[in-house]
């Protein structure tokens, strides 16, 4: 195994880190805040010329602090979030990002014409951007998602590149992300001149010139592909759950799932990487309240001071006496798909007190949990035997309890609280000779805990009837189908 370091660039929703991993092990954290701008309900954008300088900052500031050389970089990135850049390298708008809404509308339309697009995906923002632009579709312009534009930073303007982790979350891309669409290339007016290459997660693709020693930028992976790896689940039936702001379960198939767009459980076809050309196949099953719900116990009710305090609060009660919260403040996402369904609380008594209310919210983001994981094992048509967790909510012993009870697995926690920036460097190690074989990757996994369930504790079928009440609130958007 070699000791070179490889650095890692990772762009989260609010800001963006870089830290030296050698062998595995992540040194010092250098991080910035980037922060999106939401200039009306619906409307999210990011300034990526503060996103470039950040990374350029972090990069040098990692670097200085890195015990060991520097052989490769990887990139992990928020997903799906669209630039739009002149070929100098200026952005001619606001990046949108991957919540911005605006182009619902669009998306209803494009359905008319037989094409699914999602309004989170790149695709209609893309479109959205070049009618600002260049409505005639006659300028220098270039696309990319955030991992583009990192290269592209990095590099000092020389790579225009994606990997097929992020392609396959633009609605740009036939279903093997391996090739961009014409047909939604068409139906869009985008110049296929404007588009990234489509390179491999995992291989040399060019040097960073804009850091000391260029070294070479061998790994690329969405955030959470990433942190799939990040969590050495390789092989077919190995899944993670990342719980931060929302939720996503990614469980390795191998295989290309036999839906195009979204199976029958709610999940999604996602490519976990791509090594030589060849995808490994995975499935995404999303919720769209996670830690936002802590946030609304802490922000809005008032009922804790720091989102650590719930752990102490809910463990003061042993249940949470028949109270019963559903986290839909946006929505339900994975498997019902209902942006009409709401936050729901129910059998609360006379009896119900803080504690309680504080609990039922841990549990009912862990029973959202248990439904991810039951629609990724129906849509692969696998069986996952354990979960391994990151993300800011495993930091509490009662979330991941009750996870553990509702999955009926074990639950393994992640020893990096982001798994995200482990990944993008296996990535890169694979990439550059640090480790030979993926069997290596997967010996290194070492869980902070691993909690075993407690039988019949969790009741879910009071859980999916109160799911069951929670839905259609707002019937408008329940009808609307993506």
């Amino acid at each position: 195994m070699s000791t070179a370091g490889t650095l890692v660039i990772d762009v989260g929703t609010s800001g963006v880190r870089a830290a030296v991993v050698v062998r595995g092990v992540v040194g010092p954290l250098a991080y910035r805040e980037v922060l999106p701008d939401t200039p009306f309900p619906g409307l999210v954008e990011l300034d990526a010329a503060a996103l470039s300088d950040a990374v350029l900052e972090v990069a040098n500031e990692a670097l200085a602090a890195a015990p060991e050389p520097v052989a490769s970089v990887g990139i992990a990135n928020q997903r799906a979030t669209t630039v739009v850049d002149r070929a100098t390298g200026v952005p001619v708008a606001p990046a949108l990002g991957w919540q911005d809404l605006r182009t619902i509308g669009t998306c209803l339309e494009m359905q008319g014409r037989g094409l699914r697009l999602a309004p989170n995906a790149s695709a209609t923002k893309l479109q959205h951007l070049l009618d600002q632009a260049d409505p005639e579709r006659s300028k220098d312009l270039c696309f990319g998602t955030i991992d583009t534009w990192v290269a592209w930073a990095l590099s000092g303007g020389r790579l225009h590149v994606t990997d097929a982790t992020n392609v396959g979350v633009t609605g740009l891309a036939r279903t093997d992300a391996a090739v961009w669409d014409p047909e939604v290339l068409e139906a869009l007016r985008i110049p296929p001149s404007c588009l990234p290459t489509i390179v491999d997660s995992s291989g040399e693709v060019g040097e960073c010139a804009a850091l000391p020693g260029a070294p070479v930028l061998a790994g690329i992976a969405g955030d959470q592909q990433a942190s799939l790896i990040g969590q050495a689940c390789l092989q077919p039936g190995q899944a993670k759950a990342t719980f931060g702001t929302g939720g996503m379960l990614d469980c390795v198939t191998g295989t290309r799932p036999a839906f195009s767009h979204r199976g029958e459980g709610g999940s999604f076809p996602i490519v976990a990487r791509q090594r030589a050309g060849q995808p490994t196949w995975g499935v995404e099953a999303i919720m769209l309240s996670a830690g936002s719900c802590v946030e609304w116990l802490r922000d809005d009710l008032g009922l804790v001071a720091s989102a650590e305090e719930t752990e102490a609060v809910a463990a003061a009660v042993a249940t949470t006496g028949d109270v019963y919260f559903v986290p839909a403040l946006l929505g339900l996402g994975t498997p019902e798909w209902d942006f009409g369904a709401r936050g729901t609380l129910l059998g609360l008594t006379r009896g119900s007190g803080r504690a309680e209310v504080v609990r039922a919210v841990l549990e009912g983001v862990a029973h959202r949990g248990a439904d991810l994981l039951e629609a990724a094992e129906q849509d692969a048509s696998i069986s996952v035997e354990a979960l391994r967790v990151d993300g800011g909510m495993t930091a509490n012993s009662v979330f991941v309890q009750a996870l553990a009870d509702s999955t009926g697995r074990p639950v393994e926690v992640s020893p990096q609280r982001e798994a995200t920036t482990v990944g993008a460097a296996y990535l890169a190690g694979l990439a550059t000779g640090v480790w030979s074989t993926e069997d290596e990757l997967a010996e290194l996994w070492e869980p902070a805990q691993v909690v075993q369930p407690r039988p019949s504790y969790a009741d879910r079928d009071r859980w999916k009837d109160a799911v069951q009440r929670a839905k259609a609130w707002i019937p408008a958007l329940s009808e609307l189908k993506f």
